[in-house]
């Protein structure tokens, strides 16, 4: 793990400025070992992460304790146990025991996204994600025409369920879905007489299906790491280099503490690139906070690309979209880490559908779903061929494909670079704030285009695919620190405030990375943001508005509570 030092700042004072990283457990002689949200009666599913690998005597320990081995995570050297809530203060005490958290749920979370991104001129020029895996894993992917090579063969290459009793098919309709993004070629909408053709962002992309979501879009933590693991056991035999990440839940400890994070950057050291959803919490202002703070886990990890959504407007102009409000807003909980890291389209996505999956019979019920007609004339009733998504979920198939697409042209990038590549080509022109009105509520949401809501800015792929440099050092996000005296915001180093002390990180290691290049001065209203120069004053975006009172984005707890962060509906009201 990169950050080797499990240095905790909870705070700091110098020169008058009071830094808070709220939340980030002090790794004492006696740290805290067990997780906020474990179960106090009953019997509990847990994740015990341990100093080593667990072996037969330590299971054995659990044993003895009325626990039963679930499984064992190889990649963040712990096991699942099914265990009595009795039992864990005890268990706690091992010092083998480095922490111990439930097995928490996780959910899921192109005719214009397409060229809106630039993804049709780079396959104008070749690049498809030929010869590159992309790992989705998510509710399963069922057989799809626009999924086959041009000979007929399956370009899902390999199948697994991590769902008890599931087979790989896609019951739930989001993962087919988000393939579709990823690599859909577009077949059954490529007629002659066609309108409309829904194409993915790689469309010669392999595809290995990692089923963690059940028929409803449920799965646990235990089932999104053992696929992780999957991912990488097989990276060699089908060339993955990318892992899609849709599903998501909400953050209750430091992402260094978090097992859910913690495989994820197992696989970014392993060499592959992993794009995680934002989530879809950007509405949520029941602690005053109007959407800041909601990124779920493990989106708040600063190794991973965490994705927001944008509107395409149903044009393929880039100049009339808009972020979409429902989009989870940084800073992260706990570690305040700046994300998201980059937005892309997400709003009104058409992708492939799964006639018998809940989520398409949810869509047709609604009178959401695609007409045949819409792309081929004389056509009647609903496709069911493809239909409308809309969330961060969609978002993040669209950086997935780009990801493949810039490894496809240098295989020789490693996870680093491709993010620090994404992030400094993306589109950084932004109007000041945009507003929408849910039709069904009545309720305005208003939006701010700073970096904690479009990161360092709005995917283009083809610039992306045309740029030379090749950052040096981590690209790990940065962590936003927030002034108590003044009120300012700056952002610092994540490695550093962690104690890492190794190789400098991308945005320190030449002018050329500049956080005022990745992030732009426009989007968070100052020319510089690194250092000691604040991200913004007080008299710009929100003054001294509660946003940044110490008791919600600053504060100790999570903005939200224990339910689930997100899942996806057929369509998110008021975002046309």
């Amino acid at each position: 793990m990169r950050n080797i030092l499990k240095t905790s700042i909870t705070k700091a004072v110098s020169t008058g400025v009071l830094v808070l990283i709220a939340g980030i457990p002090a790794y004492s002689a006696s740290p805290q070992k067990t997780a906020p949200d474990l179960p106090k009666a009953g019997t509990v599913k847990v994740i015990i992460h341990y100093s080593s690998l667990p072996s037969a005597a330590v299971h054995s320990t659990v044993a003895a304790k009325g626990g039963t081995l679930q499984r064992v995570l190889k990649s963040v050297n712990s096991a699942v146990y099914s265990v009595p809530a009795s039992a864990l203060p005890a268990l706690a005490q091992d010092p083998r025991v480095l922490y111990i958290s439930p097995d928490r749920p996780v959910v899921g979370r192109l005719e214009y996204a397409n060229p809106t991104v630039h993804a049709d001129t780079a396959y104008n020029y070749g690049f498809t994600g030929a010869g590159i895996g992309i790992a989705v894993i998510d509710s399963g992917v069922s057989d799809r025409a626009d999924l086959h090579q041009t000979s007929g063969a399956s370009r899902v290459v390999y199948n697994q369920s991590f769902v008890p009793g599931a087979g790989t098919d896609d019951d739930y309709g989001h993962g087919t879905h988000v393939a579709g993004i990823v690599a859909g070629n577009g077949s059954q909408s490529s007629g002659p007489n066609d309108t409309h053709t829904f194409k993915g962002m790689a469309q010669n992309a392999s595809i290995v299906n990692l089923k963690v979501l059940d028929g409803t879009g449920a799965g646990s933590d235990s089932q999104v790491i053992a696929a992780i693991e999957e991912a990488v056991a097989l990276k060699s035999t089908y060339n993955i280099r990318v892992i899609n990440l849709s599903v998501g839940r909400p953050v209750f400890e430091s992402y260094q503490q978090d097992p859910l994070c913690q495989a994820a950057e197992y696989a970014w050291n392993n060499g592959i690139v992993v794009v995680v959803a934002a989530g879809n919490e950007g509405r949520d202002n029941s602690s005053g906070n109007n959407g800041y703070g909601t990124i779920g886990a493990p989106g708040n990890d600063p190794y991973v690309i965490t994705v927001g959504a944008m509107k395409d407007e149903s044009t393929v102009n880039r100049a009339d979209d808009l972020v979409a409000s429902y989009s989870s807003k940084g800073p992260t909980g706990i570690d305040h880490i700046v994300k998201p890291d980059l937005v892309a389209p997400g709003n009104g996505i058409i992708s492939l559908a799964v006639p018998s999956s809940t989520l398409y019979a949810t869509a047709v019920a609604d009178g959401l779903a695609v007409p045949m007609s819409y792309y081929r004339p004389g056509g009647t009733g609903a496709s069911t061929q493809y239909y409308s998504l809309s969330g961060t979920s969609m978002a993040t198939p669209m950086v997935s494909g780009a990801a493949a697409l810039l490894i496809q042209k240098d295989g020789s990038l490693t996870p680093d670079q491709v993010k620090a590549r994404l992030m400094l080509t993306a589109t950084k022109t932004f109007p000041t704030s945009s507003s929408v009105t849910d039709p069904a509520t009545g309720i305005t949401y208003t939006s701010q285009y700073d970096l904690f809501t479009v990161g360092a800015g709005y995917l283009d792929i083809w610039a992306a695919l045309n740029d030379t440099h090749l950052a040096l050092g981590s690209a790990d996000s940065p962590t936003a620190i927030w002034n108590a005296t003044t009120g300012a915001v700056t952002l610092a180093d994540t490695n550093s405030l962690n104690g890492w002390t190794g190789a400098p990180t991308v945005w320190d290691a030449s002018s050329t990375w500049g956080t005022s290049v990745v992030w732009g001065g426009a989007v968070v209203g100052t020319t510089t943001v690194w250092g000691d120069t604040t991200v913004w004053g007080d008299t710009t975006v929100w003054g001294d508005t509660t946003v940044w009172g110490d008791t919600t984005v600053w504060g100790d707890t999570t903005v939200w509570g224990d339910t689930t962060v997100w899942g996806d509906s057929t369509e998110l009201k008021g975002e046309k």
